[in-house]
């Protein structure tokens, strides 16, 4: 990240910015910081002005506590005002559900995008399994057990336990463990794992909702439900992908929904 800008409560925030054209505001999702949506950011770069950024909490970015949803939207809102005013958002996963939230926050952004937000709409146990992921991911993190909250969220993902075992070993652990507080960001910004169709009644911007085609049946219905729930909201899959969808393939879909 080569460039600063600092939120209303005086969290410093890093981003960069590639390309040109259309602004979109790019925001990742749980253990991830803004160098993981860099290859998106170069995909759309030949269209767009890709912004990303390390959220609060990660990477060269600051934090101040107490964590507050809405102190995200305020990041946001800063790298709105640092990159002249006019952009959109997109989010993956749980950074989906913080776009979401921003915009039905009144943000002042021309459209927003996300793609396999992983609201429970659909699965009658959604919410119980939220909140005993959320009073153990609490307590792990209460007690400085970054390892324990990070394999609680990959259990949560449904990664299997061989392969959260062989991640323990791996070089990459450390810098998950780095990266396991803002776990409970996520978190909250998942709220109980419900889809917030009030919330969403709010949105008053257009909205793509996205899933890979090879993902779960239950993401389809989620993101099929953030479309319905919005009032200008459109349903798109894209055949093949997965979770981890391909930027080659995610990269001409956002461009032409950005592009209006």
């Amino acid at each position: 990240m080569d460039k600063k800008t600092t939120s209303l409560d005086g969290t410093s925030l890093a981003y960069h910015v590639t390309g040109r054209g259309p602004t979109v505001i790019l925001v990742s999702g749980a253990m991830s910081t803004g160098g993981t949506m860099l290859p998106l950011a170069q995909r759309l770069s030949d269209s767009c002005t890709a912004v990303v950024y390390d959220r609060r909490g990660r990477g060269e970015s600051g934090d101040t506590p107490p964590y507050e949803v809405d102190r995200e939207v305020e990041d946001l809102a800063a790298l709105l005002e640092a990159v002249g005013g006019d952009a959109a958002l997109f989010g993956v996963s749980s950074g989906g559900a913080l776009v979401l939230h921003a915009v039905a926050s009144g943000l002042p952004v021309g459209r927003a995008a996300v793609y396999e937000v992983p609201y429970a709409d659909h699965l009658a146990d959604g919410a119980a399994r939220e909140a005993v992921y959320k009073e153990q991911l609490n307590k792990a993190l209460a007690e400085d057990r970054r390892g324990d909250a990070v394999e609680l969220f990959l259990r949560l993902t449904g990664l299997a336990e061989e392969m959260i075992r062989r991640a323990r070993q791996a070089p990459m652990w450390a810098g998950m463990e780095a990266l396991a507080p803002s776990l409970a960001h996520d978190d909250a910004v998942m709220g109980d794992g419900l889809l917030p169709r009030d919330r969403l009644a709010a949105v008053r911007v257009p909205v793509l909702a996205v899933a890979g085609g090879a993902s779960p049946e239950w993401m389809h219905r989620a993101a099929q439900a953030v479309a319905e729930a919005v009032p200008q909201g459109t349903y798109r899959v894209l055949p093949g992908q997965t979770h981890m969808v391909e930027p080659e393939v995610l990269g001409p879909v956002l461009a032409e929904f950005l592009a209006g």
